[in-house]
């Protein structure tokens, strides 16, 4: 989420570029659904401007926004951490794609029961999700993504897990106190480092890639 529908806008362009560059490239076809994360996200950012621009409400931009962004996200991290992955650490990471399922589970079920609403506050915008048990479920959600990135036994997907992490913290609480969003800003972290790790993968052997430690 970003402060405004122009900055959405121009921010989503720009991860969206990113995540071309990252599907480019990739080397190894096991890489690809983390390499198009940056897609994903920058798409994610388009679709709020269009929220934005309706003002909010529970319109289709709406319902695609919380898709994306609940769901869809839940699964996609911890399934391309598990695709990505050296080996020895594939096993520990069928926990969080399993809690990854569990939660997109619940979450498509709140959504389709009640659908989300988007509200315009100052510089946010502020989404409105009936989830039961909402504590379990943002747990849930924490561990099948920043999670996955944790455990992945891969420096550079631990480092983004923490760099996935602490920004989440700091877009969660600006944005808490209704100043300003700054979820384009972590996004478009990601994206980066996304970039920097795909191509330092280039030219590596499967081999050299394992770490066994």
């Amino acid at each position: 989420m970003c402060w405004s529908a122009t900055a959405d806008l121009v921010a989503g362009a720009g991860i969206a570029a990113i995540g071309a560059a990252c599907v480019v490239r990739a080397r190894r076809a096991a890489d690809l659904p983390l390499a198009a994360l940056p897609l994903l996200l920058g798409a994610h950012q388009i679709v709020e401007a269009q929220v934005w621009d309706t003002g909010g409400g529970t319109g289709p931009a709406t319902v695609a926004w919380a898709v994306m962004a609940l769901p869809l996200l839940a699964v996609w991290v911890p399934a391309g951490v598990l695709c990505a992955a050296p080996a020895h650490a594939r096993r520990r990471l069928l926990l969080p794609l399993a809690a990854g399922v569990v939660t997109a589970a619940v979450l498509a079920h709140a959504l389709a029961a009640h659908p989300a609403r988007a509200e315009i506050r100052g510089h946010t915008m502020g989404y409105v999700v009936d989830l039961p048990r909402a504590e379990l479920v943002v747990a849930g959600y924490l561990f099948a993504t920043v999670g996955a990135l944790l455990l992945s036994g891969e420096r550079g997907l631990v480092l983004l897990g923490v760099l996935t992490g602490a920004g989440a913290a700091v877009s969660w609480a600006l944005w808490e106190t209704e100043f300003v969003s700054t979820w384009c800003a972590c996004a478009a972290v990601v994206s980066v480092t996304l970039l920097g790790w795909v191509g330092s993968r280039e030219g590596v052997s499967p081999a050299e890639r394992v770490d066994h430690a």
